[in-house]
């Protein structure tokens, strides 16, 4: 979704999580009913006094609204085809790039302000939005090593790239014109797994501009595919017929082997991870066969879908994020995870920290890797394995 014009709002909403979709205590909107999209989209289940869902639509200016949203029909088309349509299942097949292993737990490395030496860490995570000057649409690192130096990280490292990012970045790449060419230069670089832009899939848009959301990210995934890299497919999603179609399109498509999922914002807010959490557990159900999940945010609810996936990984933003606030982690004397200040002199390196912190940080994600691996183990009645790992 691209930028929404500065207008006056002919309908107010005071509070978008009162548009989280319940399609368990409420039934379709009434204008759904009629909808040519309802059988894509499954309706907007909601208690409210809206009609359909384009009256979540509130420019008082429908000519100049940036939305995919039928108040603006020339707009609206040119962006249907951009897509060829809402339907996922248009868009075409892609070859199968093999996923290799990957730990429970990547780093996520932003730059390498204030440290002066190089993380000395097998894999770590990089924001797509970092490799590639989106203004003048080109890579911005010629080689490896020039990348690497860049980020403070080992050359032989390997290397996990996210496109998860803010509306701004993510608009920005959809619209450069040589994204194939990019890609391709991309996975000369020796990428071990790439994610799509999370297209925004929000709750106070008309349906149609989710719809196209999704496909645009479907349509990323897949150019990261024919260009050779290997890339989980990012599920967002809004109500239970987008989870839905994802699991249906995953079913069918055996080329997907990973897909990934962000807790750090909407789909991470109050009882809501909950719901998607359930949601994708269901997925997996549907899919039936091993699926690998990328994961960022929601710590609290790794072991539900440690349940359901045939393998998790963390990509992990607290490391860094905490060594540039100065803070250290360590366990408490119950084995618990926590932070603590550590203060640093005026121009001191934070080389040290980050070390302690990424290091740490995969510990315990590690522990709790092979503590539900235990679990599961002991479910299935053949005990645990104590013996094998130390934990039990």
């Amino acid at each position: 979704m691209t930028k929404r014009p500065q207008q006056l709002e002919s309908h107010p909403i005071s509070n978008t999580q009162a548009l989280w979709d319940d399609a368990e205590n409420a039934s379709a909107s009434l204008g759904c009913w009629t909808c040519v999209d309802r059988g894509t989209c499954g309706g907007a289940h909601k208690n409210s006094s809206f009609f359909d869902c384009t009256d979540y639509c509130r420019c008082a200016d429908k000519a100049s609204c940036d939305l995919v949203c039928r108040g603006n029909p020339a707009a609206f088309v040119a962006r249907v085809r951009e897509v060829d349509g809402f339907k996922l299942t248009t868009a075409p097949r892609a070859p199968g790039v093999s996923v290799d292993p990957l730990p429970s737990m990547v780093p996520f490395i932003e730059h390498n302000s204030a440290r002066h030496g190089r993380l000395n860490f097998p894999i770590v995570a990089l924001p797509l939005y970092a490799l590639i000057d989106l203004g003048k649409a080109e890579m911005k690192f010629k080689d490896r090593e020039a990348l690497t130096a860049k980020f403070g990280i080992e050359p032989q490292v390997r290397l996990v790239v996210s496109g998860v990012g803010r509306d701004r970045k993510i608009e920005r790449y959809w619209e450069l014109p040589n994204r194939v060419e990019l890609l391709t230069q991309l996975q000369s670089l020796g990428i071990a797994l790439i994610t799509p832009p999370n297209f925004s899939v929000l709750t106070d848009v008309p349906r149609t501009d989710n719809l196209h959301a999704m496909k645009r990210i479907l349509l990323a995934w897949i150019e990261m595919a024919e260009a050779g890299l290997p890339a989980a497919l990012h599920v967002n999603a809004r109500t239970e017929r987008d989870y839905e179609r994802w699991a249906e399109l995953i079913a069918v498509r055996s080329e997907i082997q990973s897909i990934a999922v962000e807790f750090a914002t909407g789909a991470g807010r109050g009882c809501r991870i909950d719901w998607h959490v359930a949601r994708l557990r269901q997925l997996a159900a549907d899919v039936n066969r091993p699926l690998r999940l990328i994961v960022r945010g929601g710590a609290r609810v790794l072991e539900p879908l440690r349940q359901s996936f045939d393998a998790v990984t963390v990509i992990d933003t607290d490391a860094f994020n905490k060594t540039r606030c100065r803070k250290q982690a360590y366990f408490s004397d119950s084995g618990k995870l926590q932070w603590r200040g550590h203060p640093t002199a005026n121009g001191e390196p934070l080389d040290g920290l980050l070390q302690q912190n990424v290091a740490t940080l995969h510990s315990h994600h590690t522990y709790l890797e092979r503590l539900h691996a235990d679990r599961r183990v002991v479910r299935s009645g053949q005990g645990p394995i104590i013996a094998k790992n130390g934990y039990g």
